[in-house]
């Protein structure tokens, strides 16, 4: 199983997300946050105010991280962001409904995209026929007294 390609198909899957940033002080500041696109290599694209404390946290430090999750997948980033002024980009990545936050629409002075360049990821995806068979291993290990061993259709950590 190619580990990299079932990260990135379930990355696709997800409309919200955690972005997990580090506060000038230190301390680690999550917040949800709409996913503007995820690319077919696996970068982010977020729409955000350019007043933010985001933005902030990522002038400090640009490392963040990234988690999204469903009632049987999961699937965290790990990465560095940067804050992208183009108008280009938000005409293309635009959703109607972000008008809520942005009343000025995707003309709006005040946004601006944060791009999130993966680096390693991981995910957990007890769904399907996999996530049926993970479950008889894991109830026969629990009656033989054992641990319940995983697979890449499963879980795995990728390198991206």
């Amino acid at each position: 199983m190619n580990t990299e390609k079932k990260l990135l198909d379930l990355i696709h899957g997800f409309d919200n997300a955690m972005l997990v940033t580090k506060t000038p002080s230190g301390a680690l500041d999550a917040r949800p946050m709409a996913v503007a696109q995820a690319t077919d290599d696996g970068r982010l694209w977020f729409v955000t105010d350019r007043n933010s404390g985001k933005i902030t946290d990522l002038m400090n430090d640009q490392d963040v991280a990234v988690t999204m999750q469903s009632s049987r997948k999961f699937v965290t980033i790990s990465g560095t962001c940067r804050v992208v002024d183009d108008r280009a980009k938000i005409e293309e990545v635009w959703n109607e409904i972000w008008k809520v936050w942005f009343p000025g629409g995707q003309s709006d002075p005040s946004i601006v995209l944060l791009k999130v360049d993966p680096q390693r990821g991981e995910y957990w995806d007890n769904s399907g026929v996999a996530g049926i068979k993970y479950l008889i291993k894991a109830g026969k290990a629990y009656l033989q007294g054992e641990r319940a061993e995983t697979d890449a259709s499963v879980n795995a950590s990728v390198v991206l």
